[in-house]
């Protein structure tokens, strides 16, 4: 079996980009706790990104991406618990290290799951119109104008 990646076909490439910046939220939450930064300070950093990035990332991705695949895809099915799961860790106020660890892993993992397995599938069984319909309702500018970069120390 060819486990080659698919090219990334252009409607999905502005997701993928995104993709790219959340493992890179994934990378500054660890060089954060590498460095001994207090969670609370990561976590506003966290929350920001959240709330700047990732919940319209989530909502193009179940409204528009994962209607592609057949219903009842064991795919989507995943993919939609993992965004359930993230939502509650982002959401989790009261251990927030413990919080932040699980998103760092967990935003991972997703990412690396939509990346492989399920853009391509829906990259092979979507129609033109399909993605066309993605591309028209998906376009980012991905800006980082946070000044705390308590990443790099």
């Amino acid at each position: 079996m060819d486990t080659k990646p698919l090219k990334r076909h252009q409607a999905l490439q502005s997701l993928s980009r995104e993709h790219h910046h959340g493992l890179l939220l994934c990378r500054k939450i660890r060089e954060g706790f590498r460095h001994n930064i207090p969670a609370g300070r990561i976590k506003k950093y966290a929350d920001w990104f959240w709330e700047n990035h990732l919940t319209a990332h989530f909502e193009t991705e179940e409204k528009y991406l994962f209607p592609v695949l057949p219903a009842g895809s064991s795919l989507v099915k995943k993919a939609l618990a993992q965004h359930r799961r993230l939502r509650r860790l982002f959401a989790e106020a009261r251990e927030t290290s413990r919080a932040l660890h699980l998103i760092e892993e967990e935003l991972e993992e997703h990412i690396r799951f939509e990346e492989r397995i399920l853009f391509n599938e829906v990259q092979q069984l979507a129609t033109p119109e399909q993605l066309q319909q993605i591309a028209a309702q998906h376009s980012s500018e991905f800006c980082d104008d946070w000044s705390d970069e308590f990443w790099k120390k």
